[in-house]
């Protein structure tokens, strides 16, 4: 969540000096396999599980592919894609959203998870069970303006005062020591870390996004590339699409043996929670969609409108061309 904002200046920077090929392109392996980059949007976690799988299970080389996954580093994954130097990505709705409108060329070619499963989680002895109790509260985030705006329009919907909420930038603190000093609660995906917390043994409340708004049910994540990769290497796309699909649906479908495929390729992970964080996410993953991956207009069009309702969107938006389920298996 810490890096769903792009920092759309320096990113439209790298669009203008982009260079007319992307290096997978013209870099084929000496096996023959087209070489491939995929950038995660935060260090590896169950988000990104079926990527593991694809390349474990050999998906992407049965697509002719090599694929090497990659953290984001001080460039996050919006600006390598957006860029062409690297040709896909995982990032969030929102900064897809914020990016097209500053003319970036990214689009989403597949939701990771269906629905939003983030939200406001506080420890129980804080009492907070709904939006007005953020009154006289702190909250401790990462300093967005989608932040402020989120908690805003929830407080709104309870009649709450915003005034009395107390809002500081808590840097890149985690949950857990945030609330154990000055904190009362703070954004979070329940997948990790409310999935933490239940191994800890640590009650908390959580208020979920999607309780109070249908336009906040956006995706998050969502597997990216850029146009000019859409156009020039289509091929490429779909086979990269169809095996990351076929990760996630062995994700979906043996929940225990992907957790350990993701153990395997990053071992510094807490075991017990990648096992209990997986079987949490795998009915999720798909949810009520017709196949893993799809994505639907209206959620593009809800999001965008509460965003400009808002005021953390200015400028025309396109929906339309900010998504694409064509690559998805047929």
């Amino acid at each position: 969540m810490k890096k769903c904002m792009l920092l759309l200046v320096a990113l439209f920077a790298l669009v203008g000096c982009q260079s007319n090929e992307s290096k997978g392109n013209d870099n084929d392996s000496k096996n023959g396999l087209k070489k491939v980059t995929v950038v995660l949007d935060w260090t590896p976690n169950t988000n990104h599980t079926g990527l593991y799988v694809a390349k474990e299970q050999g998906f992407f080389k049965e697509q002719g592919l090599d694929v090497e996954i990659i953290q984001p580093g001080e460039t996050g994954a919006d600006q390598l894609v957006a860029s062409g130097k690297a040709e896909f990505g995982i990032t969030a709705q929102e900064s897809i959203t914020q990016a097209r409108v500053q003319g970036v060329p990214l689009v989403s070619i597949a939701a990771i998870i269906q629905h939003n499963t983030s939200g406001f989680a506080s420890p129980i002895d804080k009492n907070i069970k709904s939006p007005k109790d953020f009154e006289g509260k702190t909250y401790g985030g990462w300093g967005s303006p989608i932040e402020k705006a989120v908690l805003d329009s929830l407080m709104k919907i309870e009649n709450a005062d915003n005034k009395k909420l107390d809002i500081i930038n808590a840097g890149d603190a985690d949950f857990f020591t945030m609330v154990k000093k000055d904190v009362d609660f703070a954004w979070i995906y329940y997948a990790w870390t409310g999935v933490e917390a239940e191994l800890r043994g640590e009650k908390i409340n959580m208020l979920y996004l999607t309780d109070y708004s249908d336009k906040l049910d956006y995706y998050t994540p969502v597997l990216t590339t850029n146009e000019k990769m859409i156009q020039s290497n289509p091929d490429t796309v779909k086979a990269f699409t169809k095996a990351t699909s076929q990760g996630y649906e062995f994700a979906i479908k043996d929940p225990e043996a992907a957790a350990d495929i993701l153990l395997k390729a990053a071992p510094e992970l807490d075991a017990e929670l990648v096992k209990k964080s997986q079987q949490w996410l795998a009915d999720k993953y798909q949810d009520d969609a017709k196949q893993w991956g799809e994505q639907k207009l209206e959620v593009w069009e809800n999001y965008a409108n509460w965003m400009s309702d808002n005021n953390v969107l200015e400028g025309k938006f396109d929906p339309e061309n900010a998504f694409t389920n064509e690559f998805l298996p047929q």
